[in-house]
């Protein structure tokens, strides 16, 4: 049964603490490996939060790191028991990007820039049927529905009454251009879009081709913040086979300086929901 308890951010924290206690001793991830048998591979999944951690791995690495507190022992054992249970999403099966569900699940803001298609968490249904369809062509019927699933039930972080998620998008005019679909299902996609952008906490900005080269130009990445301030931002780029993970302040720091750039060259709301409107526009003609 799937809990309240997100087990990735679970794990984040719980390998967040194991790294200062091991900082504190003065070890290098190298050497708690040698100690325990264990490739250092291991020991560095475990303080990223990439990998499950069990209750015997924290007993012995508190065993290395000579933690004699019983309770700071106890706390973190069941911090590695809450982290292996299942969130929502372990109910729709094997989902690739479950480690960035899990990190946008427990976010307090997300701020994305989308070259190709409109944000996941705006899309309607029908575009995103038909988007993981051209985009997955030898994906089973089935799959394509599960992908679709997940992606409506992320979006309940928009419409949630309590602790909405705070989310600003850049879209390259790309997204807008590109029929997905047809041309009927695009203008009901770009009116959802005028439409959620309305909503207080949600901000919307096109970035014109008229702009040319901007600091977006090397693809799609998301900056999600939390809003427990021991929890480190996350900065997300999606790949074909694998996902990177950014979580060092200087990268950080680097992807959120080039997000302001692209916010300061977008065109502002207003003029945005105009420009998104007249391309809806043109799509009924």
């Amino acid at each position: 049964m799937a809990s309240n308890v997100n087990p990735t951010v679970r794990r984040r924290r719980l390998g967040q603490e194991l790294r200062r206690l091991r900082e504190l001793k003065g070890m290098t991830a190298e050497e708690v490996a040698d100690r325990l048998l264990v490739s250092q591979s291991k020991i560095s999944r475990l303080e990223n939060g990439r990998r499950s951690i069990s209750q015997r791995d924290v007993r012995d690495l508190c065993g290395v790191y000579e933690v004699e507190d019983h309770r700071v022992v106890d706390s973190l054992m069941q911090m590695a028991k809450d982290s292996r249970q299942q969130g929502w999403w372990h109910a729709f099966g094997d989902i690739p990007y479950s480690v960035y569900i899990g990190l946008e699940t427990d976010a307090a803001s997300l701020r994305v820039y989308e070259p190709q298609i409109v944000p996941g968490l705006l899309q309607t249904r029908e575009y995103a049927e038909a988007l993981i369809t051209g985009a997955l062509p030898e994906t089973p019927v089935s799959d394509v529905e599960k992908r679709v699933q997940v992606r409506l039930r992320r979006q309940e972080r928009i419409s949630s009454p309590d602790g909405p998620l705070r989310l600003w998008a850049v879209v390259d005019e790309a997204a807008l251009r590109r029929v997905v679909g047809n041309k009927e299902m695009m203008r009901e996609q770009l009116e959802y879009l005028v439409e959620q952008s309305q909503l207080p906490h949600v901000t919307v900005q096109v970035l014109p081709f008229s702009m040319g080269a901007h600091p977006g130009i090397t693809g799609h990445y998301a900056i999600l913040e939390f809003p427990d301030a021991s929890d480190s931002s996350v900065v997300y780029i999606e790949g074909v086979t694998s996902d990177l993970y950014l979580e060092k302040a200087n990268d950080v720091h680097k992807y959120t300086v080039m997000y302001e750039h692209l916010r300061a060259q977008a065109l502002n709301v207003d003029q945005t929901r105009e420009y998104i409107e007249d391309i809806a526009k043109s799509y009924a003609k």
